[in-house]
């Protein structure tokens, strides 16, 4: 059987491959009970929510009239340097803290944009920064270091 959308196909292959992977990974860690769950509990019906809904992607893309349509060719730029940057703020993390880190992270990948302004880049800073350091080390008291280590 040929898939007659071939961006339905390949997203819905992807989401039941994450799904899978994430309910087998939870399955690693105790399941606990409805009443108690553990913390393998909501990882598992996560996963396996996410398995169905790719699998009924799949079938939807199969089941669909034929389209003409084909994908774009993959673009690199980006995914390189959205993954670089992302290991770039798993690294200065600890050095610059969110202050410094986050904003760093935003302004790298932002140039992965065709669009990359810097008037926008630098209010998503501020905003991003200050919205993270509420909610994450306010509001949830994570332990994160928010000014960098030769500041504080």
């Amino acid at each position: 059987m040929r898939p007659k959308s071939f961006e339905d196909f390949w997203s819905g292959l992807m989401f039941t491959a994450a799904g899978a992977g994430f309910a087998i990974g939870a399955t690693h860690y105790a399941m606990g009970s409805s009443a108690r769950p553990g913390p393998g509990y909501f990882p598992l019906g996560l996963g396996l929510l996410l398995a169905v809904i790719g699998l009924v992607i799949i079938a939807r893309s199969l089941a669909r009239k034929p389209t003409d349509a084909e994908l774009p060719p993959a673009r690199l730029r980006p995914l390189v340097i959205i993954v670089a940057a992302i290991i770039l703020f798993a690294i200065t993390l600890p050095l610059l803290g969110i202050a410094g880190a986050l904003p760093l992270l935003i302004i790298v990948v932002s140039t992965a944009s065709e669009q990359f302004r810097w008037k926008e880049v630098l209010l998503n800073c501020v905003v991003l920064t200050v919205g993270s350091w509420a909610v994450f080390v306010k509001g949830l008291q994570l332990t994160l270091p928010v000014w960098p280590t030769f500041v504080s």
